[in-house]
Protein backbone atom coordinates (compact mmCIF):
# COMPACT_ATOMS: atom_id res chain seq x y z
CA UNK A 1 0.00 0.00 0.00
CA UNK A 2 1.39 3.18 -1.06
CA UNK A 3 0.69 6.67 1.05
CA UNK A 4 0.34 9.79 -1.12
CA UNK A 5 0.84 13.13 0.13
CA UNK A 6 -1.64 15.90 -1.08
CA UNK A 7 -1.52 19.12 -0.18
CA UNK A 8 -3.49 18.98 2.34
CA UNK A 9 -1.32 16.36 4.56
CA UNK A 10 1.38 18.86 3.75
CA UNK A 11 1.64 20.81 7.26
CA UNK A 12 4.48 23.39 7.88
CA UNK A 13 5.59 24.39 11.51
CA UNK A 14 7.31 27.31 13.25
CA UNK A 15 8.73 27.10 16.76
CA UNK A 16 9.69 30.22 19.05
CA UNK A 17 11.42 29.38 22.49
CA UNK A 18 12.35 31.04 25.71
CA UNK A 19 9.77 33.87 25.00
CA UNK A 20 9.74 35.71 28.80
CA UNK A 21 6.19 35.47 29.05
CA UNK A 22 3.26 33.60 31.16
CA UNK A 23 2.12 30.99 29.05
CA UNK A 24 -2.04 31.75 30.62
CA UNK A 25 -1.36 34.97 28.59
CA UNK A 26 0.17 33.44 25.48
CA UNK A 27 -2.93 31.29 25.67
CA UNK A 28 -5.95 33.32 25.41
CA UNK A 29 -4.46 34.67 22.02
CA UNK A 30 -3.80 31.32 20.85
CA UNK A 31 -7.33 30.35 21.28
CA UNK A 32 -8.90 33.12 19.49
CA UNK A 33 -6.52 32.69 16.42
CA UNK A 34 -6.57 28.40 16.26
CA UNK A 35 -8.35 27.15 12.85
CA UNK A 36 -8.19 30.55 11.25
CA UNK A 37 -6.78 31.31 8.21
CA UNK A 38 -3.51 32.95 7.33
CA UNK A 39 -4.78 35.75 6.37
CA UNK A 40 -7.58 36.40 8.69
CA UNK A 41 -5.08 35.91 11.17
CA UNK A 42 -2.63 38.42 10.45
CA UNK A 43 -5.94 40.66 10.90
CA UNK A 44 -6.66 39.63 14.43
CA UNK A 45 -3.08 39.79 15.62
CA UNK A 46 -2.32 43.32 13.87
CA UNK A 47 -5.45 44.93 16.08
CA UNK A 48 -5.58 43.02 19.45
CA UNK A 49 -4.45 44.68 22.26
CA UNK A 50 -2.30 42.26 23.64
CA UNK A 51 1.51 42.13 24.30
CA UNK A 52 1.44 38.40 23.07
CA UNK A 53 0.58 39.17 20.19
CA UNK A 54 3.92 40.29 18.78
CA UNK A 55 5.67 37.07 18.89
CA UNK A 56 2.80 35.06 18.03
CA UNK A 57 2.79 37.15 14.79
CA UNK A 58 6.23 36.34 14.35
CA UNK A 59 5.71 32.69 14.37
CA UNK A 60 2.57 32.34 12.22
CA UNK A 61 4.24 34.25 9.32
CA UNK A 62 7.97 32.09 9.83
CA UNK A 63 5.42 29.08 9.60
CA UNK A 64 3.45 30.64 6.39
CA UNK A 65 7.05 31.18 5.10
CA UNK A 66 8.15 27.73 5.87
CA UNK A 67 4.93 26.42 4.01
CA UNK A 68 5.92 28.56 1.24
CA UNK A 69 9.37 27.56 0.72
CA UNK A 70 9.49 24.15 1.96
CA UNK A 71 6.63 22.96 0.46
CA UNK A 72 5.49 24.89 -2.21
CA UNK A 73 2.02 26.05 -0.67
CA UNK A 74 0.21 29.73 -1.14
CA UNK A 75 -0.17 31.63 1.65
CA UNK A 76 -3.62 32.34 0.73
CA UNK A 77 -4.93 28.39 1.34
CA UNK A 78 -3.09 28.54 4.88
CA UNK A 79 -5.28 28.23 7.45
CA UNK A 80 -3.63 27.22 11.46
CA UNK A 81 -4.25 23.35 11.95
CA UNK A 82 -2.17 24.32 15.60
CA UNK A 83 -1.40 26.56 17.84
CA UNK A 84 0.05 25.95 21.14
CA UNK A 85 2.45 26.81 23.95
CA UNK A 86 3.89 24.50 26.75
CA UNK A 87 5.65 26.31 29.48
CA UNK A 88 9.26 26.38 29.54
CA UNK A 89 11.79 27.13 32.28
CA UNK A 90 10.61 29.60 34.72
CA UNK A 91 13.82 32.50 35.93
CA UNK A 92 14.16 32.84 39.89
CA UNK A 93 14.75 36.17 40.97
CA UNK A 94 14.65 38.07 44.44
CA UNK A 95 13.50 41.09 45.32
CA UNK A 96 14.09 43.63 48.45
CA UNK A 97 12.06 44.17 50.96
CA UNK A 98 12.05 45.27 54.44
CA UNK A 99 14.65 44.26 56.96
CA UNK A 100 16.74 42.70 54.82
CA UNK A 101 14.48 40.05 53.67
CA UNK A 102 14.35 38.83 50.13
CA UNK A 103 11.18 38.25 48.44
CA UNK A 104 11.01 35.83 45.31
CA UNK A 105 9.40 36.60 42.12
CA UNK A 106 9.44 34.11 39.28
CA UNK A 107 9.75 35.08 36.08
CA UNK A 108 8.14 32.19 33.54
CA UNK A 109 8.89 31.58 30.01
CA UNK A 110 7.40 29.48 27.15
CA UNK A 111 7.44 27.84 24.31
CA UNK A 112 5.15 28.99 21.46
CA UNK A 113 4.35 26.17 18.41
CA UNK A 114 2.36 26.93 15.01
CA UNK A 115 1.10 24.50 12.50
CA UNK A 116 -0.51 25.56 9.04
CA UNK A 117 -1.83 23.47 6.86
CA UNK A 118 -3.22 24.20 2.85
CA UNK A 119 -7.29 24.31 3.44
CA UNK A 120 -6.89 22.08 -0.65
Amino acid sequence: MTLQKTHSDLEAKAFLRYVPMSPFKVRRVLDQIRGRSYEEVLMILQFMPYRACEPILEVVKSAAANAKHNLGLNKSTLFISEARVDQGPVMKRFRPRAQGRGFPIKKPTCHIIIAVKSKL
